[in-house]
């Protein structure tokens, strides 16, 4: 009975400590029944405690994350609220939120995204109690973190200290040094100039590594390989990292060739920390992450061990709270790690530890916010252990055979893929406006399954599966990355998606599976040949496209035989039209004995098919035949009506 007790003991402490609790504790408390447990039965401490740990919160951001967060606090049984720049209107994050709020323009979209005042402002106003920023933005912001408490509300996410000390990334490293983590040789301290990166350059030698002091995602980061790379990179990566995190101010380290790139999810209470096994990201581009594993595969146990250890280490050097990453690179050929960074927040990748760990990260965000501790949560490291192996792919709008440029214009077709073991986290729907504003990220697919070979036989069966057109997307780059030998053996490095140009020839790729889209070719030809014929059936044989009118009559047409019906005569309506005017007509119809019909027939049929509108020319040739169906109850043929979103 103690842990039922403990818990009990925590609901009345965080009652009295937290005003959302206090509202609630009458009509929602729920304790589970009262049964002779052990006393360290975790999942009778996390099921006895079930007041949500707010009210009402908001996640200050956008697009997937946004729904993520409002889902995990949805399940609290907690209101949720959304924000959104105006460009944002028609974004799925709008509806998922119980509320959702206009954030102030700025000069830039993204720019509304990046006032902390607006969303705390908003935030007080609406009585939210919790602030969830998610991934990128103000996710790393001390300013963000700090308006909050100024203002009454929690900040979801590490302290200002931690904020502090891991959003800047030469703090970070000053920290990993004191708490015996080994790190990559670089700057000590940000660097102010493009001269004064090129001066440690000529000192330390090159390549060298630039990379931005906050935030995260491969945005700042840049390679130079010779010193006149090194001043205009720096440039680059600085002006990058203005424009995306509000501060260019960036830093240097040696770089290490051909690394992995492995992760430790870590969770703290700011007394205790604990690992949540690791990811490994090497599948990158452009120093942003494309695919995504837990735990990491073909990790030798002794270094998977050293990295975790290095990770809680730091973690609690640093009295960490709530949800973190400390990222490491791997030297293959020494079995060397390196600290890189911590990002003191969510990832875009959380999906793959919370299926394998079974553990509700953004869940664990909000209880860990309200106070509880981890031991409260059950989280005791012993008994966090992996079950099987999981792949994320990201799946963008972007072009890969055109340097992976990002795609605008309509979804014209979005639907899913399902199945066991598939998780899809998106806000994607047929009808959206795919703009150049923001990322391009659109959704995220995670594949779980007990053995690696079939979680990357089952991701690339949901990829053949799910349709997304109207705009382009990277997927049938994702599935020459899961067709490449290196990756089915689990070996790859950071260079991987660099070293295999081949990965971006999309127009010739064929996939070893039987699926009637086996091959990129395949995948676009039922499109293709329909919307020849529904060009051909609107616009006529279009000679741009090789056609030759003169032929026509060889072709073979349908016999279609006119309908068996006595020739009638048309009713007066056309000519009371023509010679009278509409009020004549007008007056004529209210006087008509008879019901009068409108055809929708022909119209109907032709938007079902190709648009919301027939040519005049068309309606034309079959008047004469509806008039002899209809008889004296024919009035009008309807052209143009119903849903007419595509005009």
């Amino acid at each position: 009975m103690a842990a039922l007790q403990r818990c009990l003991a925590v609901c009345a402490l965080t009652t009295a400590l937290n005003p959302a609790a206090r509202k609630l504790t009458a009509r929602k408390a729920v304790v589970a029944p009262v049964t002779e447990v052990k006393p360290d039965d975790a999942s009778v401490v996390k099921e006895a405690c079930e007041v949500p740990p707010f009210n009402k919160v908001m996640a200050a951001n956008r697009a997937e994350i946004a729904v993520r967060i409002m889902r995990a606090g949805t399940e609290l049984n907690m209101a949720t609220v959304g924000v959104y720049a105006m460009e944002d209107r028609n974004s799925a994050h709008r509806w998922c939120a119980d509320q959702s709020f206009l954030l102030p323009a700025r000069d830039t979209p993204v720019g509304a995204y990046l006032d902390p005042k607006s969303i705390v402002d908003i935030a007080e106003r609406e009585g939210v109690e919790a602030v969830h920023p998610g991934y990128g933005f103000l996710s790393e912001s001390p300013e963000l973190a700090r308006l909050c408490g100024e203002r009454g509300i929690t900040f979801v996410g590490p302290t200002v200290e931690n904020l502090l000390s891991f959003s800047d990334k030469v703090s970070a490293r000053k920290m990993a040094i004191a708490a015996n983590v080994p790190v990559v040789p670089g700057t000590e301290n940000a660097l102010d100039t493009a001269q004064e990166a090129r001066a440690f350059a000529e000192e330390f030698g090159l390549p060298v590594m630039i990379k931005a002091l906050m935030g995260g995602g491969g945005k700042g980061m840049r390679i130079a390989r010779t010193l006149d790379e090194v001043e205009s990179q720096f440039e680059s990566a600085a002006s990058e990292a203005l424009a995306a995190f509000g501060d260019g101010s960036c830093f240097l380290e040696r770089y290490v060739e051909d690394p992995r790139h492995v992760e430790v999810q870590i969770v703290g209470d700011g007394n205790d920390v604990v690992h949540l096994w690791e990811r490994d990201c090497s599948v990158q581009r452009r120093h942003q992450k494309v695919v995504e594993i837990a735990p990491a595969w073909n990790l030798n146990d002794g270094l998977r061990k050293r990295l975790q250890d290095d990770a809680v280490r730091l973690g609690k050097s640093a009295g960490y709270k709530n949800a973190g990453t400390v990222e490491f690179l791997v030297d293959v050929k020494s079995d060397e790690h390196f600290f890189i960074e911590v990002n003191p927040r969510i990832q875009v990748e959380h999906t793959v530890t919370e299926e394998v760990t079974g553990i509700d990260l953004v869940q664990t965000q909000f209880r860990i916010a309200a106070g509880a501790s981890l031991r409260e949560l059950g989280l005791i490291q012993q008994d966090i252990k992996p079950r099987g192996v999981a792949i994320q792919c990201r799946i963008t709008t972007e072009n890969p055979e055109r340097d992976f440029a990002p795609d605008a214009g309509t979804l014209a077709v979005y639907r899913h893929a399902q199945g066991v073991g598939m998780r899809v986290d998106g806000v994607g729907y047929t009808g959206m406006r795919i703009t150049p504003y923001f990322d391009s990220l659109l959704v995220k697919y995670t594949a779980r399954a007990a053995t690696w070979p079939a979680a990357v036989r089952r991701m690339r069966r949901a990829l053949l599966e799910m349709r997304i057109r109207g705009v382009k997307t990277n997927v049938p780059f994702l599935l020459n990355v899961l067709e490449h030998p290196d990756f089915v053996k689990g070996d790859v490095t950071t260079s991987f998606i660099g070293d295999n140009p081949s990965l971006l020839s999309i127009g010739k790729s064929a996939w070893d599976v039987m699926h009637f889209q086996s091959s990129q070719d395949k995948v676009f030809r039922v499109e293709r040949n329909l919307r020849y014929l529904a060009n051909v059936a609107v616009n006529g044989h279009p000679s741009s496209l090789g056609a030759d009118a003169s032929k026509l009559d060889k072709v073979r047409t349908t016999y279609i035989p006119k309908p068996d019906v006595a020739r009638k005569e048309p009713g007066p309506w056309r000519k009371i039209l023509r010679e009278e005017g509409p009020e004549a007509l007008a007056k004529a119809v209210r006087a008509s004995p008879s019901l009068l019909v409108t055809d929708t027939t022909w119209r109907d049929a032709h938007q079902s098919l190709l648009a919301t509108r027939v040519r005049t020319s068309d309606i034309a040739r079959v008047a004469r035949e509806t008039q002899d169906a209809l008889g004296k109850s024919a009035f009008s043929v309807e052209m143009w009506g119903g849903a007419t979103f595509d005009v």
